[in-house]
């Protein structure tokens, strides 16, 4: 029988890193944590089943051993040897790295094979003034940002936002961005761990050490043509007095949307795509026919493609994610033309029309 999985978190100890998810209910290991890797089949941190039958098994060996069952009917099928998603929890106890991620041509050439790295944030929470970078100024080229890093003069060309919680980030590979200290989010992105560093602050690991930049790469992968800002707060319909239901993200590597509910919310993996739930506020019991399972937030599920109905019973929050594609796409079209115009859905979509 197929059930709901949970994972063991997977945990980094990055230099920006700090306590601040034990905020969020978590019990952590000691030392420094910077991120939580919630569900991921990625070899740098391969997630392990927790409970049930399966539990010990690493997810890529559970998806070779379902299969479609698994991932689901409509997914491509490079996706059953290459989960497509990476979820994570990030703590920025202090300011990250300026990077920038390659796309998937780029970094299938140059990173032996990954996957590009599209990604989206979204903010549990953000210390009052909190900022993140987003993009370079208007008008920076290519010739003007190598510049001012020879002359180490970066920060003046970089955009800068001040974020809260609730806010949705969408990050498209390419695009110049760095959070800011004192922000814990929710990061949702493709199955990759490519990342160009441009500018680090001048840091020193434990050892003294700076960490590698990788300015060479950066500049070819920067999309210097893109000057927009993808900040939102997602579209919003309230189902019923229960549950209501927000649009954060849709692109052409996931689907990302906001539930809040108080009471009880129905779904049915009926065998197209599986989907991955984070939830991060509140209490929650998510009942299908395998039985009853309580939810530690935060804390992320897996639903296989054809476990078939399922009950999440409770006060939460949780993020559900899911691989896009045409049949979501119009059915999403559909769910948001009952409240919102072309422009406002617009703000959503992206680069999938």
């Amino acid at each position: 029988m197929l059930y709901p999985l949970k994972f063991q978190p997977v945990y980094k100890d990055y230099l920006w890193g700090g306590r601040n998810l034990e905020k969020l209910g978590r019990k952590l290991p000691q030392g420094i944590i910077a991120e939580s890797w919630e569900v991921s089949a990625h070899p740098d941190g391969l997630s392990v089943i927790s409970n049930g039958p399966e539990a010990g098994l690493i997810l890529n060996d559970y998806l070779m051993k379902y299969g479609k069952a698994a991932v689901g009917e409509l997914v491509a099928e490079q996706y059953l040897m290459r989960f497509p998603l990476l979820v994570k929890l990030i703590d920025a106890n202090q300011q990250l790295s300026v990077q920038v991620h390659p796309d998937d041509e780029y970094a299938a050439q140059n990173e032996a094979g990954e996957f590009g790295k599209t990604e989206m944030w979204y903010i549990i929470s953000a210390e009052p003034g909190a900022e993140i970078v987003y993009n370079l100024k208007p008008g920076v080229t290519k010739e003007v940002f190598r510049q001012a890093i020879k002359a180490e003069q970066i920060e003046e060309q970089l955009q800068y936002m001040e974020v809260f919680a609730g806010d949705v980030i969408f990050i498209p590979a390419g695009v110049v961005h760095a959070l800011g200290a004192g922000i814990v989010l929710v990061e949702i992105q493709q199955s990759s761990n490519a990342t160009y560093r441009v500018y680090d602050y001048n840091r020193t690991d434990a050892n003294g050490n700076k960490r590698p930049l990788h300015i060479d790469k950066a500049l070819e992968v920067i999309d210097f043509d893109n000057q927009q800002l993808f900040k939102s707060k997602g579209l919003k319909l309230n189902l019923n007095s229960e549950v209501a239901r927000s649009v954060l993200t849709v692109n052409p590597y996931f689907i990302v949307e906001l539930y809040e509910v108080d009471g009880d919310v129905f779904e049915n993996a009926t065998g197209d795509c599986f989907c991955l739930y984070t939830f991060i506020e509140g209490t929650a019991t998510l009942t299908s026919a395998a039985g009853s399972l309580p939810i530690d937030v935060p804390e992320s599920v897996f639903i296989p493609a054809k476990m078939g109905k399922y009950q999440i019973t409770g006060s939460f929050k949780a993020l559900k994610s899911y691989i896009y594609n045409i049949n979501n796409r119009n059915s999403l079209l559909t769910f948001l033309k009952q409240a919102y115009d072309e422009t406002e859905i617009n703000k959503v979509f992206w680069g999938v029309f």
